[in-house]
């Protein structure tokens, strides 16, 4: 540890503390899930459900894309509904006017003020009780609600199937005909359905809010936030305050500099040992990379397009081969892999810098990872398409089809295929990092095992990812969806990407290895201490209890806290251009880590913190708002991470080209351009619009296709097509430089 004791002690014992706070809040969340009804039943004694018709129900929406077509307590798709809210608001109207005809002799809403003030003030009562009995698990409804509950489950089973009636609302939602074809699974669907709005509406036995902590946003049944989401939110912003004011004097007093400017070498260090056989072997890697961002470029601009035509395709009925929840999941899913392998090329580059050279079969190592990749990338992609089109037999969907969860929708036999070569990855990088820690020679290790742990970290807790199953409580199974979607991403490959980037320009001679080593320490303790217990804000209204809503707030604020000085960061790495004339040709890599430090302050910053706390996200979830920071965090962020690892690389492997600077500056501004056209002039507005729906009337109407259809939404939708037509050409201009002028080598200096 040598000088830097204090600052690996600060590092492990933030760790310590925030996965002890993490695995506390874990079995709190195990033990307080909302349970699962042994049966469900009428107070006339009629059998409406059980509990293994609400899991068969759950695997069943989970085949149609689950998450990728609508959403489920807020996580998911955006274009149709969020199911708990709408299937709620539903049946609390089927219940009154039910009861307006039974009370009165008339429809509901013919009725007057105070009639119906007293028909709502009943239902409120009886939907809030709590009629489960803890010693058999059953719930007991009245038979108007059974009632209501059937009506309600009848437009779920049309709108699923191939109703007439109903093709329009298919339209609008961007679902396709026959969605769900099996009668059987259509029913058992609406049980799961009617489940989650239960949750979402029964008080949680001991305190006055539901399950959901009062969530979605439904004036009728009195969901409002709770004394508890607004003190938290109040907390939130204090502790974002003073975690602000904390980082400034800190940075201010603590921060190091040295005292000698480093003399740049003559040449790049990193030219000056020849290219190793698995380093040449990157370049389809590279390939890949460049192949999954067009794809996911292209195929993102085709699902945005459903968002105002639902079932075509300027005119053209593609839904039935190629439907919103399919094309939705291979955006993301793509997004995942195609980042993923670009850090995966990364370390696989660094490997026989740090070792000096190849270890044995190094390259065969990296053929074969990438054929195993390959295979994930084919099998995963053709397991979604036969599993959305409802061709997958029985039982497998799950397992090599789809797992309807947002970020891990592939396959679980894909999944673990996936984790296996994380793990293969692995062992390729250790061959290389640990015989150089235990050289003797060779001077300061420090910055090397941060860079080993989080490589460790990469390789393992994707496998956080296997362990719930396809009928696993879906509160249990939100919990370790986020350690990947949250942890994973959002901290184990910030902690990487900061070790790397600083070791790479530590070895360049760049920066001092030991102001590169304690800065990455320290930012490792920023992101993490904030980043682990923050996982929470994710699951604010999931089945999580009041403590979970606090542990998310306190910290989730936290989060904001080191993207405070990303600006610095930024003029850091612009100045690097300029310490040696061999820097010159890395312009544009540098230029990708001042993007990532721009957007990760703008799209994780001040778009992360605007849904962050619970009296915002409360309103927010689920909403256009969610993917405002998605695309400008996950592209911003991670996506020009991997673009700037990957443009890097390919300035190694291939020596003898330079970068296209008319086709770069296309490339990274087209980019950067697109996605602030796509956010502002579209999805930040429909998001804010909703957003006012949201508190005015309820979540139900902010997702519904009454207000998404109104004619200036629909302009706005259509308005994102400039944006993403300025991204797409980025993004090809990108796919040429590498590609063609990078890997084939057909470019000339620039």
């Amino acid at each position: 540890m040598g000088e830097y004791r204090k600052l690996w002690w600060v590092l492990i014992a933030v760790l310590t503390v925030t996965f002890a706070i993490l695995g506390v809040s874990g079995v709190e969340i195990y033990r307080k899930a909302p349970p699962i009804p042994a049966q469900v039943v009428s107070t006339s004694g009629e059998v409406l459900m059980t509990r293994d018709d609400i899991l068969a129900g759950q695997s069943a929406w989970q085949s149609t894309g689950g998450m990728q077509l609508g959403s489920i307590w807020g996580h998911g798709a955006y274009q149709a509904p969020d199911w708990s809210a709408d299937w709620l608001h539903r049946e609390l109207t089927a219940w009154l006017g039910l009861a307006a005809q039974e009370t009165y002799g008339e429809a509901f809403d013919a009725l007057n003020v105070e009639q119906k003030a007293a028909l709502t003030y009943r239902l409120r009562q009886e939907y809030r009780h709590n009629s489960l009995d803890p010693e058999t698990g059953v719930v007991t409804l009245s038979d108007r609600r059974a009632r209501a509950v059937a009506l309600t489950a009848d437009h779920y089973e049309g709108l699923y199937g191939a109703d007439p009636a109903l093709r329009q609302l298919r339209d609008d939602y961007a679902m396709k005909e026959d969605t769900l074809p099996d009668g059987a699974k259509r029913a058992a669907m609406t049980d799961f359905f009617f489940w989650t709005a239960w949750a979402a509406s029964t008080e949680r036995p001991g305190t006055v809010a539901t399950y959901t902590n009062n969530w979605p946003p439904e004036p009728l049944v009195g969901n409002f936030p709770t004394p508890e989401n607004i003190l938290w939110s109040l907390a939130c912003v204090v502790i974002l305050i003073a975690g602000v004011g904390t980082l400034i004097w800190g940075w201010a007093f603590l921060r190091r500099h040295d005292d000698t400017p480093l003399v740049a070498a003559d040449k790049d260090p990193l030219t000056l040992a020849a290219l190793t056989p698995s380093q040449r072997a990157l370049g389809k890697y590279l390939f890949v990379v460049v192949a999954l961002f067009v794809f996911q470029v292209f195929i993102g601009g085709f699902t945005a397009h459903y968002t105002i035509e639902g079932q075509s395709f300027y005119g053209v009925d593609v839904s039935q081969w190629f439907p919103y929840a399919l094309t939705r999941t291979w955006h993301v899913q793509s997004a995942v892999l195609w980042i993923a392998t670009a850090f995966l090329a990364a370390g696989l580059f660094l490997g026989p810098v740090i070792h000096g050279s190849d270890p044995k079969h190094q390259k065969l190592g990296v053929d074969l990872l990438f054929w195993a990749l390959i295979l994930v990338v084919v099998g995963s992609f053709v397991g979604n398409y036969l599993s959305i089109a409802q061709v997958m037999p029985a039982g497998i969907g799950f397992w090599l089809g789809h797992q309807g969860y947002e970020f891990l929708d592939l396959g679980r036999v894909w999944q673990i295929a996936l984790f296996a070569g994380l793990l293969f990855w692995l062992v390729l990088m250790l061959r290389c990092m640990l015989p150089a820690l235990r050289r003797k020679e060779g001077g300061d290790k420090n910055l090397l095992a941060l860079l080993t742990v989080s490589t460790i970290a990469i390789g393992l807790f994707y496998g956080t990812g296997l362990f719930y199953g396809e009928r696993t409580h879906i509160t249990i199974m939100e919990y370790w969806r986020w350690w990947v979607v949250h942890l994973w991403v959002e901290g184990i490959f910030e902690v990487f990407a900061t070790a790397a980037i600083a070791f790479i320009f530590a070895s360049m001679g760049l920066v001092s290895r030991r102001i590169a080593t304690a800065a990455s320490l320290a930012s490792a303790s920023l992101f993490m201490v904030g980043g682990v217990p923050g996982t929470f804000h994710h699951l604010y209204f999931s089945g999580t209890t009041t403590p979970i809503l606090a542990v998310g707030a306190a910290f989730s604020a936290l989060e904001v806290v080191p993207l405070i000085v990303l600006g610095y960061e930024a003029w850091e790495h612009w100045s690097l251009r300029d310490r040696a004339p061999w820097m010159r040709p890395l312009r544009w890599p540098l230029m990708c880590f001042i993007a990532v430090a721009f957007w990760n302050m703008l799209g994780a910053g001040v778009f992360g913190f605007m849904i962050n706390t619970p009296i915002a996200l409360f309103y927010l979830q689920g909403l256009n708002t969610t993917a405002v920071h998605a695309h400008a965090a996950l592209f911003g962020v991670y996506g020009f991470l991997a673009l700037g690892f990957t443009l890097l690389v390919l300035h190694y492997i291939r020596p003898d080209i330079a970068f296209n600077e008319r086709l770069m500056r296309i490339g990274f501004w087209g980019l950067n351009a697109g996605l602030v056209l796509m956010i502002f002039t579209s999805l930040l507005p429909v998001g804010l619009f909703q957003f006012e729906a949201s508190v005015t009337t309820g979540m139900w109407y902010a997702r519904s296709a009454e207000f998404l259809q109104q004619g200036f939404l629909e302009t706005l939708r259509w308005i994102r097509t400039f944006g993403d037509v300025v991204f797409i050409l980025g993004a090809i201009a990108v796919a040429w430089q590498v590609v063609i002028l990078g890997l084939w080598r057909k470019g000339a200096r620039a």
